[in-house]
């Protein structure tokens, strides 16, 4: 990834803003995380911007903001050589981060029960985005595997014990 693919980013997310009629700075950086995610993270300056603006861009429970950052990773991907695509994640009040920290645990926890308990344990309300995130970081964890069942809108992923075959392994 280069450093063009890095400023196009930053440009496409700025004049995104701009259209929008917001007035916000944008940066960048590479962040490798235990989540399995290396991706460049457009960082929008909320300093400018309204609560009711930071809102908009948030959407409820983060929507808005997931819709952004797929159009960021699908726009800016187009005409890539799949080895050359870059992964983005679009990070506005430090609310990706929070909600990272909330996956990891509540992919722990998940695991952990499954473990314990020998039962699936089923995880609903997550993106696509996180339910690859838990996939990642779940992937090395001893004596687990996860797949997602079901369509969208009401996709779910499922954490089970290794060797568990009653339900069929739908990995995304």
């Amino acid at each position: 990834m280069g450093d063009q693919q890095d400023q196009s980013g930053i440009q496409w997310l700025s004049q995104l803003l701009e259209h929008q009629g917001l007035t916000a700075s944008v940066t960048g950086k590479h962040v490798d995380d235990d989540l399995g995610d290396g991706s460049f993270w457009l960082t929008i300056d909320d300093g400018s911007l309204t609560q009711a603006q930071i809102d908009g861009l948030l959407g409820d429970r983060g929507r808005v903001l997931d819709s952004i950052q797929y159009l960021a990773n699908t726009v800016l991907n187009i005409g890539q050589d799949e080895a050359d695509q870059q992964s983005y994640t679009i990070e506005l009040q430090g609310y990706r981060q929070q909600r990272r920290d909330e996956i990891k645990a509540i992919a722990e926890k998940a695991a952990a029960t499954a473990i314990e308990s020998g039962h699936e344990q089923e995880l609903a309300d997550l993106s696509s985005a996180e339910r690859r995130q838990v996939h990642s970081f779940l992937k090395d964890y001893g004596g687990l595997e996860t797949f997602s069942r079901g369509r969208e809108p009401d996709r779910r992923l499922v954490v089970r014990a290794a060797g568990d075959t009653d339900a069929p392994g739908e990995d995304e």
